[in-house]
């Protein structure tokens, strides 16, 4: 695969980390990561390019009904990115993608949580990857069956506000700046919605 190819799977994996929705790691709450995903898709060429992250954790105080005190604060192993392709993959650790031997996880931590009901929340916070953090916000909408609470959430984001794909890389006509990210989360121990 060309380094093109390498460096936009690369962005869409590290957009996808950004894509920090609530994940539980205390004594009550939990995720599920057998039945979660981060994934993430970018365009290069004009022809999308996805991936997911094999690694993620979170650590979450979260009730439906008390959502503006909520705590969200998640971290992706950006090592685990996995786009089917392990020149892709090994090229996206490098500094100008992800630099992860340098900087190995990007975190999101809430600054915010805003109930908009009917089971839809928006999580606002601060993003950082390679060091460089950046204000986001979430969409998520959560729905419970038989113990399990599934949190669905996408948003975009700009590769370059976080100088992913850096460099040679940073023509938008090659690889779009922008990058979907999206979450599926599965939680257990959250309060009925």
């Amino acid at each position: 695969m060309n380094r093109l190819n390498v460096e936009l799977k690369f962005t869409a994996m590290l957009l996808a980390f950004a894509a920090a929705i609530p994940l539980t790691a205390s004594a009550q709450q939990k995720l599920l990561p057998a039945q979660s995903e981060i994934a993430f898709v970018s365009k290069q060429f004009g022809v999308p390019v996805g991936g997911k992250f094999k690694k993620f954790d979170a650590e979450l105080a979260f009730d439906p009904k008390k959502a503006d005190a909520a705590r969200v604060s998640f971290t992706v192993d950006l090592l685990s990115a996995d786009i089917g392709n392990n020149e892709t993959e090994a090229e996206l650790k490098k500094p100008g993608w992800f630099n992860s031997a340098k900087v190995p996880q990007a975190t999101f931590t809430s600054t915010s949580v805003k109930a908009l009901g009917g089971g839809k929340f928006e999580f606002a916070g601060k993003l950082a990857i390679k060091g460089i953090s950046q204000p986001v916000v979430v969409p998520v909408t959560l729905t419970q069956n038989s113990g399990v609470t599934k949190a669905v959430g996408s948003f975009t984001l700009k590769r370059l506000d976080f100088k992913i794909g850096d460099g040679e890389w940073n023509d938008v006509s090659i690889v779009a700046n922008e990058v979907a990210v999206n979450v599926k989360l599965a939680l257990t121990g959250i309060a009925p919605l």
